[in-house]
């Protein structure tokens, strides 16, 4: 068994990588994610960087200088000197040679960024599988362990093939962020003893992804912090979104034109309206889009309350993308402390507001931990409503609620997020609004469910005449805990 405690969190990838050394057979182990999500961190740690053979495609790079730096690794750890071959067949084929000389129970072999490796008409994927075919799947000696930002050719070319490769991956672990509990445990071993408040707000920007969380300083305070990675002359994230999208995607124009259009539409848009706004013609095209840009934990799909089929929504939940949308591609390099100097901005208190809500969808399953719900069947959703007259005559207000929890014991969460530095305070009015949101949503949809109003909020709510109407309240601390 390994045990690195140098990995923060990533507990079940840990239990599959162990279980693939004990299987006493030839393993192929696709692991995908975003980039900078930490899929090489997690192997390199958990081998502690001792390989038999490890290669790492580069980007844009042609095939002859690929398979020239190919052949230097196994000239490395063969200790030889032959010279580049012309093909990937023949350089796998001195791949094979050199790994069946080893005399050893276990042989690891790492290759990172595979995806860079297939390069047009390099026959790179075709010699891959042939390798793995009709070698390397009949040595139980072999763990072969294969990573790739590019999400969309892992799944397509690797994980979902259906040529040379078809059913040949093992195991595949998709590598999400890091969790609020996760980050907070990164940011301790990094000796960053920052306010759970705060590591939330840090959050809401870098969303949980351990390769920008890394960069943040123990000896600046957050606001220093935000600024120098984004708004500084030379910001090392201020350039990050535009390589992110190019580094993933093939046609990263498109990618990007979608995330931009999801993020001035904050309840999400159907297929069809996404497709109405970039006035594309082919359906089926944008459907593998939007299931890539999900596979890449951009964008999450779900459902408006009582609706199916095409009447799904995409949501963009990506909070660093978010972030620079909204803030850094406005920016320009205008003020190099634009962060601190936004503290009492009413655009950063909107934003912070509907940060947090991305935050709490993100942490869905430690909500319903909190509301002890976690082993009854439920479904999230959320649901709008336009202004309108009903049979009868009755005016009903237009309104939305963004985080439905519809559970099989018939009762369903109304939930409300929101961001404070203190207790919320219920008002009059908002307890008013409360009140003729939950009726709206009664009348409209027909329910007959019971309706808990249901609070996440950071501090919990300040006791007063309207508190007590609220059923049920989730806080930080909450949100903070481990998955069960």
């Amino acid at each position: 068994m390994v045990d690195n405690k140098h990995i923060i969190g990533r507990r079940y990838e840990k239990e599959l990588l162990n279980k693939v050394l004990q299987s006493g057979k030839a393993e192929l182990i696709a692991i995908y994610g975003r980039r900078r999500v930490g899929k090489t961190y997690l192997v390199k740690q958990f081998f502690n960087n001792t390989f038999d053979f490890a290669f790492t495609g580069t980007f844009e790079t042609s095939k002859s200088v690929q398979l020239s730096l190919f052949q230097q690794e196994i000239n490395r750890y063969a200790h030889t000197s032959t010279s580049a071959q012309k093909n990937w067949f023949d350089a796998f084929e001195q791949l094979r040679q050199y790994l069946s000389s080893l005399k050893k129970d276990q042989i690891i072999i790492f290759i990172d960024e595979l995806p860079w490796m297939d390069t047009p008409k390099s026959n790179f994927l075709q010699a891959f599988a042939y390798f793995w075919n009709t070698w390397a799947s009949t040595q139980p000696s072999i763990k072969l362990i294969v990573c790739g930002s590019a999400t969309t050719w892992m799944l397509s070319n690797l994980i979902g093939d259906k040529g040379g490769l078809y059913g040949r991956v093992t195991q595949s672990i998709h590598l999400s962020p890091f969790n609020l509990k996760e980050t907070e445990d990164f940011l301790l071993y990094k000796k960053i003893n920052w306010s759970r408040y705060q590591i939330t707000e840090t959050y809401m920007i870098l969303g949980g992804i351990p390769f920008y969380l890394d960069m943040l300083r123990q000896d600046l305070p957050f606001n220093q912090n935000i600024d120098n990675l984004f708004f500084k002359e030379n910001a090392p994230l201020k350039t990050e979104y535009d390589f992110l999208f190019r580094s993933l995607f093939k046609e990263s124009t498109i990618y990007r034109k979608i995330v931009e259009t999801l993020s001035t539409r904050r309840k999400g848009l159907t297929l069809s309206q996404i497709k109405e706004a970039l006035k594309l013609t082919d359906g089926g095209y944008l459907t593998k889009i939007m299931d890539n840009l999900t596979s890449c934990d951009f964008i999450r799909r779900y459902s408006a309350f009582g609706k199916r089929g095409k009447d799904t929504l995409y949501q963009l939940t990506d909070l660093f993308s978010l972030f620079h949308l909204q803030y850094v591609e406005k920016n320009n390099g205008q003020d190099e402390h634009f962060w601190n100097n936004m503290q009492d901005n009413p655009s950063r208190y909107a934003w912070s507001g509907y940060a947090f809500e991305q935050v709490c969808l993100h942490h869905i399953q430690q909500i319903k931990n909190a509301l002890g719900i976690s082993g009854i069947l439920s479904k999230v959703c959320s649901w709008t409503c336009e202004s309108q007259i009903d049979k009868d005559g009755n005016q009903w207000n237009g309104t939305q609620i963004d985080l439905i929890i519809e559970r099989r014991d018939n009762v369903i969460n109304l939930c409300e997020m929101k961001f404070s530095k203190e207790e919320y305070t219920i008002s009059k009015e908002y307890d008013q609004h409360l009140r003729e949101r939950q009726s709206t949503f009664q009348h409209l949809t027909r329910t007959k469910n019971a309706i808990h109003l249901t609070f996440v909020t950071t501090f919990g709510l300040k006791q007063n005449l309207y508190s007590g109407n609220i059923q049920q309240v989730v806080t930080l601390n909450h949100l903070f805990s481990e998955n069960l």
